[in-house]
């Protein structure tokens, strides 16, 4: 008889592997019913995922033993008392097997082939797309129209949310298309993007603190309630009694399959996904096929080496057999289908010492707490500082110097902490500044905002230095010669301290020629660029200043309005003023006037007259003010082909700067915009473009390259 197969770390007496499969389905089955049913998880993903594999393990090594309530048969947990009516699924949801090495990969497929009889050499097509973090549900289409939303639940039974996905915006109240199935279940997960999340935890802070202040009691940071990460903040704000709380949270959804259907449009899971997204519902932006596991590696390692990049929370990327008559022989097993597959990112984590906390001001005034650490390998990187994010992060996190910590690289990239050891020690808690550390200046944070900021503006040493190199920069004035060690040197001799002193460094040519590696010629260079640049671009200079929450974009729609830049700052100061029955009727006129403008919000309103209202600023811009004079800013459009239509450049273009390409698509009456989407009409690709060519064929998007733009911009005149 053959011996069954033992797990490689241990040989179990059957009695000790049977006690173990016990206290594993009861870990697990807990560990499920805090994360599916109560959106609040003990453990990691990580643990879980542990606890899992070994549990199969067991399974595999002693099948004789698996439990009538194993956890390799449920999915998910079962949904208890709520006030949410239930759903019966009529096509079960299903969980995923997971992989956690390139090995497993290229077992499932070799698992695969096996199962279908299928030879190394014939076609297996498999697509691959990145595994968000979020809250499963299915949507049900009737004739077009959305029906009824439920959750996954224990995947026969889920909760009925259909009036709170009513207030996601990605999810269509009607499918468009005339293709449409009479029934069509589209599945896919509910989430919240990262900035989303921190802003709702921050808002629950800030609720819970104004509830202390009004009560007269002390303010306990530690026992205010948040939400741990995005998933938990997308699951509680799903399954709200309440709809109108869910509508007050900003919820994102996308498709990565379906479930009941009257008719599949499709042969293949990537037709089929296509389709959906053709209907109106987004699917993920990385959603791929592959032909090799090469391939299928590849867009792996793309993923996981990007995921530090994205706006929401992914743990992983998810294969499926493309053709669709292949999964259905490939079929089930207990909870997961044989044809996907989950190939699971690895959790780096380390424990270290955070040794202090510095306080570290940006070029907006932001004070950035930053943790030094003792050096830890984690991931294969030494690290010594990470980041702590802001005021009410610490505040969570109860961490101090001294503090035993446990550090994670978010996204194999950026260090974070994810634990503290040492909260429970006796010592005082670290009191984040109300004054900023460069300048002295007061720190606030704005309403609703939880990032504090220096008030010093244009004062402050370590915003000064940040924002002339922001004032040079390319996007702004681009002075060619002045670079950011140029500025740093400049500025430690005493010879820049605002913008208009750049103009006047004609005055230092010697100075600047006996400082080491300057000759004539370089001199001479910076100090014609600088003169070049005394009739800037009014846009341009308005960016180049670094008011809060003013872009590029935002600058020319300001300057496009008000072409000058005594105009844009009187009606700015008008708006801001408010004392006096006629002023307030000035500001309320002058505010709807900037409000009226495409692009321009309360937000920058505000910045706008927050910074004419500060004395230094004024000073500052009066200053250089005398040393330029931008003409005023008219863009000239003139009828063409492109009028009306938003316009992506990508890749190296050869005759002309991204710029200059930008100003002809205005003067074309055309919107440029810098990223793909399904609003875009056309892209101009030269050489080198990448992703947004392969996401403009994907959208059908129209493509032309550098010459037919230049002869649509010659028919224009």
């Amino acid at each position: 008889m053959t011996e069954p197969k033992r797990p490689e770390t241990d040989m179990l007496a059957e009695a000790d592997a049977a006690n173990e499969l016990m206290r594993l389905a009861r870990a697990i089955k807990r560990a499920n019913r805090k994360y599916h049913a109560e959106d609040a998880p003990e453990i990691s993903d990580a643990e879980y995922d542990a606890l899992v594999r070994r549990n199969t393990e067991l399974e595999e090594a002693y099948p004789h033993l698996k439990r009538p309530d194993s956890p390799s048969s449920a999915v998910g947990h079962e949904v208890a008392a709520s006030p949410l009516g239930k759903v019966t699924h009529e096509v079960r949801m299903m969980s995923l097997d997971n992989a956690f090495s390139d090995e497993e990969v290229a077992e499932f497929l070799a698992r695969v082939r096996r199962f279908l009889s299928m030879g190394a050499d014939e076609p297996l097509a498999v697509t691959a797309e990145d595994k968000i973090d979020g809250l499963s549900c299915s949507l049900r289409y009737e004739n077009g129209k959305l029906v009824r939303a439920a959750t996954r639940g224990d995947g026969q039974v889920g909760e009925d949310v259909t009036p709170n996905v009513a207030h996601i915006a990605d999810i269509v109240p009607e499918l468009k298309g005339e293709d449409v199935p009479e029934v069509f279940e589209v599945r896919g997960e509910v989430y919240m993007e990262k900035a989303a999340f921190h802003a709702l935890n921050t808002a629950l802070m800030n609720e819970a603190r104004a509830e202390a202040e009004a009560k007269g009691v002390e303010f306990d940071a530690e026992k205010v309630r948040q939400f741990a990460n995005p998933r938990n903040a997308a699951a509680g704000s799903l399954r709200q009694k309440d709809a109108s709380v869910t509508a007050k949270r900003p919820l994102r959804f996308w498709a990565h399959g379906w479930g009941a259907a009257s008719a599949v449009p499709g042969e293949t899971q990537h037709e089929v996904i296509r389709r959906i997204e053709g209907w109106g519902l987004p699917v993920s932006p990385q959603f791929r096929r592959c032909e090799s596991l090469e391939e299928l590696l590849e867009a792996y390692r793309a993923i996981r080496d990007g995921r530090g990049d994205l706006d929401f929370e992914i743990d992983g990327v998810v294969y499926k057999v493309d053709r669709l008559d292949l999964q259905q022989r490939l079929g089930f097993v207990a909870k997961a289908p044989r044809w996907a597959l989950a190939h699971k990112f690895p959790a780096e984590q380390a424990e270290t010492t955070l040794e202090k906390i510095e306080i570290q001001v940006g070029r907006t005034g932001k004070l950035t707490p930053v943790g030094r650490l003792q050096p830890v390998l984690v991931g294969g990187v030494t690290v010594t500082n990470v980041t702590l994010h802001n005021r009410d992060e610490i505040a969570r996190l109860g961490v101090r110097p001294g503090d035993k910590v446990v550090i994670q690289r978010a996204g194999d990239v950026i260090p974070q902490v994810v634990e503290n050891r040492s909260r429970e020690d006796e010592r005082p808690a670290f009191v984040f500044p109300d004054h900023c550390p460069e300048c002295g200046s007061e720190a606030v944070a704005e309403e609703g905002e939880v990032d504090v900021r220096c008030t010093g503006g244009l004062i402050c040493p370590a915003q000064r230095t940040e924002r002339l190199k922001h004032f040079v920069s390319r996007a702004a004035l681009d002075i060619d010669g002045l670079g950011e060690k140029t500025i740093d040197e400049f500025f430690a001799k005493g010879w820049l301290e605002s913008p208009a002193d750049i103009f006047r460094l004609a005055r230092r040519r010697d100075d600047i020629l006996a400082l080491e590696g300057w000759k004539d010629k370089s001199v001479d260079n910076l100090l014609a660029a600088v003169e070049n640049h005394r009739e800037p671009d009014a846009a341009r200079l308005l960016f180049g200043l670094g008011i809060r929450h003013v872009g590029a974009v935002t600058a020319r729609d300001l300057m496009k309005r008000f072409e000058t830049l005594p105009a844009l700052r009187d009606i700015a100061q008008k708006a801001h003023e408010k004392e006096g029955e006629e002023a307030a009727a000035a500001a309320s006129e002058a505010y709807g006037e900037l409000i009226s403008i495409d692009g321009v919000g309360p937000v920058v309103v505000k910045a706008l007259g927050d910074f004419f209202h500060e004395e230094h600023n004024r000073e500052v811009w009066d200053d250089l003010l005398s040393e330029v004079s931008p003409p005023p800013y008219l863009v000239e459009s003139v009828e063409s082909a492109v009028a009306g239509k938003t316009v992506v450049f990508t890749g190296k273009l050869e005759t002309m700067s991204r710029d200059e390409a930008k100003a002809q698509a205005e003067r074309l009456g055309a919107k440029a915009a810098g990223s793909v989407s399904s609003k875009t009409d056309l892209i101009v690709a030269g050489p080198g473009a990448g992703s947004k060519l392969k996401k403009a064929a994907e959208l059908g998007i129209e493509v032309i390259d550098e010459a037919a733009w230049a002869e649509i911009v010659r028919a224009a005149g």
